[in-house]
């Protein structure tokens, strides 16, 4: 099993723009930017590992909303988009359907593109075909399709008609929702943020000294590849710790600090940023083999938003006479993240979730790290990972009264 090392990344992440050696260069420019200032890619040799770095204003491409799944009139009778709780969103390798996984009634139900119920299957129990009610993600790996029922402890493999046709076992916990997830990264190919760890006597569950790590599966099983995700740098975070009465803590975070940012990728890799600096490394058993840079204006906290934050931590501090914090204060940055998350398509492309006061767009990039297109993001559910295509995109999200909806959308990218 090859296990990923935290020093390459760390020192390309901490090492800001390096200088570059000369090797082979090449520049590429875009003229499909109307309006703004064109793309460019330049792809150097550093030392021994590639810096890929995208500058201007890429094409702009669309999602546009095919279908809205969601609960029908609220006195009438019960449909398939009364979800219990959309935990999970997964396209069929075909993208002419679509899976989701319902933890609160144990089951997944499929749709096709235009909404319609197509099927339901799977119920409460830990049998072949149940599922735990710490049933938490799907994802397709060839043409199997993944459920990860992390309270159960295992890993189920169903057809697309929802047959189960056996199970892989993981060190189950009482937990999971976004932590512990199935990361499709493309090509059939699949990370399960997991435990695990090898058997040692005695001690705690079940004798077994566990890490936490991304471990590989694919449609015929485990991988080879197990990738540990990275300790955070020290200046990530910035939440505060409050103590108040008689030993109760509150937890303050700061959403405008800087945070780490991870995702396996294909082959065994894991791309890597702090959100503060748009530099994602991509590494692979503790070499850092590409580094994918983007050049963006810096957005500074607006004084409203900072004070609304203020605000509501000075009004819990008078509510809590007595209560001692550590920081005092929260730190105001001097600028707000360029990064939210990021995840890949069942191409393998890189999608890039990117902060911006103008709303949250996509930025996708090939397989190589060169800028491709971005795109507004949509409403979505943050504790639900995106189901996304070479063609369509899937996403959960939640109305004013906490009622889960699953929006299927297409990718255009005009003039393609």
């Amino acid at each position: 099993m090859r296990s990923t090392t935290t020093l390459a990344a760390r020192l390309v992440l901490a090492a800001g723009a390096a200088s570059l050696a000369a090797g082979c260069g090449d520049v590429r420019t875009s003229g499909d930017s109307p309006g703004g200032s064109p793309l460019t890619t330049t792809v150097d040799t550093v030392g021994s590992w590639v810096r890929v770095a995208s500058a201007g204003d890429p094409p702009e491409w669309n999602l546009a909303l095919v279908a809205s799944i969601g609960p029908g009139p609220p006195l009438g009778e019960a449909t398939p988009g009364d979800f219990g709780e959309a935990v999970s969103v997964a396209l069929s390798p075909g993208e002419d359907a679509v899976y989701v996984a319902d933890r609160q009634n144990c089951e997944v139900r499929v749709f096709g593109l235009d909404g319609a119920h197509l099927r339901t299957f799977g119920r409460c129990g830990e049998g072949p075909g149940e599922f735990s009610p710490f049933f938490y993600s799907i994802a397709w790996a060839g043409d199997r399709l993944l459920a990860f029922d992390v309270g159960g402890g295992r890993i189920g493999e169903l057809t697309a008609e929802g047959e189960w046709v056996g199970q892989r076992r993981v060190v189950g916990i009482k937990g999971g929702g976004y932590s512990f997830a199935l990361f499709p990264v493309g090509n059939g190919e699949v990370y399960a943020r997991a435990l695990t760890g090898d058997r040692i006597a005695g001690g705690r569950f079940g004798g077994r000294r566990l890490s936490d790590a991304y471990m590989g599966h694919n449609a015929t099983g485990e991988t080879a590849d197990t990738v540990a995700p990275l300790p955070p740098p020290e200046r990530v975070g910035g939440s505060m710790f409050c103590e108040w009465g008689e030993g109760f803590v509150n937890l303050f975070t700061n959403p405008f600090a800087p945070g780490s940012v991870q995702h396996p990728g294909p082959g065994g890799t894991l791309y890597s940023a702090v959100s503060d600096e748009y530099r994602i490394a991509v590494t692979r058993g503790g070499d850092t083999l590409r580094v994918i840079e983007r050049t963006l204006a810096p957005e500074p906290v607006a004084d409203d938003e900072w004070d609304a934050l203020a605000q509501q931590f000075d009004a819990w501090l008078e509510e809590k006479p007595g209560a001692t914090c550590e920081p005092r204060r929260l730190t105001r940055p001097s600028a707000k993240p360029f990064m939210k998350d990021i995840f890949f398509d069942a191409t393998g492309r890189l999608w890039v979730e990117v902060v911006r006061a103008a709303g949250n767009r996509w930025e996708l990039f090939d397989a190589e790290g060169r800028l491709l297109a971005q795109m507004p993001t949509g409403p979505r559910k943050e504790s639900a990972l995106p189901a996304l295509g070479a063609r369509h995109a899937a996403t959960i999200r939640q109305d004013s009264l906490d009622l889960d909806h699953v929006d299927i959308w297409r990718i255009e990218a005009p003039g393609r």
